[in-house]
């Protein structure tokens, strides 16, 4: 990016600060009747443009929280370790506490987070029940095979529909 001279860069800066061109213009020391034709210029080159762009990008990470500070608030939460502010009035007037979070609010937060790191535990019980049920089915037909005497053709299918809703 080629550097812009120091009107342009304040001209930038008002622009994102007001978000008004030609005001824009006129704060950073441009003269003249056309500020609005000034402003308009300095709003279609590319170097004011890419800076402008890179500010408000830079401006929208410091105020967007970012999912690891989330997943960070959450945890203090759900430790317990984060603390409200409570004002209680009293007949002697206000009185200003720090209460930590109650089990319904530290257990709302332990939920958000394991919806975003699912138990792989509780995955694997879940297929090794579902294998175990399969391994029981297949003995049965076998056995079933063996058992019928008539010679008619026992035909049945194994479905596995747990996995035919999570696909």
């Amino acid at each position: 990016m080629a550097k812009l001279t120091e009107k342009q860069k304040r001209f930038a800066d008002y622009y994102i600060e007001s978000g008004n061109a030609t005001e824009s213009a006129k704060r950073a020391g441009y003269k003249g009747k056309n500020l609005n034709r000034v402003a308009s210029e300095n709003l279609t080159k590319l170097d004011i443009k890419q800076y402008i762009d890179e500010q408000l990008e830079k401006l929208a990470d410091t105020r967007i929280m970012k999912a690891q500070e989330a997943l960070e608030l959450l945890t203090s939460i759900a430790r317990g370790e984060l603390k409200e502010e409570l004002y209680i009035p009293t007949d002697a007037g206000v009185k200003h506490v720090w209460k930590i979070p109650d089990i319904k609010d530290r257990q709302r937060a332990v939920d958000s987070l394991l919806k975003r790191y699912p138990m792989n535990k509780h995955d694997e019980l879940q297929d090794a029940l579902l294998q175990a049920q399969i391994n029981k089915l297949e003995a049965e037909t076998e056995k079933l095979k063996k058992d019928d005497g008539d010679g008619t053709p026992i035909s049945i299918q194994i479905v596995d529909s747990w996995t035919e809703k999570n696909e």
